[in-house]
């Protein structure tokens, strides 16, 4: 005579089973966010970068001198005025303004062909960040190097 497991141990528990199929489907999908996140820093590294504290930067393929004047002529299009540009050892310095916020460019040399941009624009008297504008007066300026 055989035995037979009772009937309950055969049937499928339908809330087991969708325990079980949500969890095999969380497992399958785990590695996607960090493939789409990839992805998009690939993306983004054509671009403008971000930082948490607001500053945006780029670096060029072109001197610092270059990168200097194409910055001020991106401000100029913009209409945005330069109120001083100063030099610290290999760091040139543009301060600007624009309605309501104050606008800091920092150019740095890496080497004499490679440029460092770093754009910040503080709003409000520096409590608020306008990413915005720091990535378009970045954008400006490489336009204005592609054209130099």
């Amino acid at each position: 005579m055989s035995r037979r497991a009772p009937k309950a141990e055969l049937e499928l528990n339908p809330t087991r089973m969708a325990v079980v199929s949500v969890a095999a489907c969380a497992l399958g999908l785990g590695g996607c966010v960090p493939v789409a996140l990839t992805a998009l820093g690939v993306g983004m590294a054509t671009e403008v970068s971000h930082t948490l504290s607001g500053m945006v930067y780029k670096t060029f393929t072109a001197s610092q001198a270059q990168v200097k004047q194409a910055s001020i002529g991106a401000l100029h299009r913009m209409q945005i005025k330069v109120v001083k540009a100063e030099r610290d050892g290999s760091t040139e310095t543009i301060t600007a303004r624009a309605a309501d916020r104050d606008i800091d460019i920092e150019l740095e040399a890496l080497t004499p062909a490679t440029t460092r941009m770093m754009v910040t624009a503080k709003k409000d008297g520096g409590i608020l960040r306008d990413g915005a504008t720091a990535t378009e007066i970045i954008l400006q300026t490489e336009k204005y190097v592609g054209s130099t």
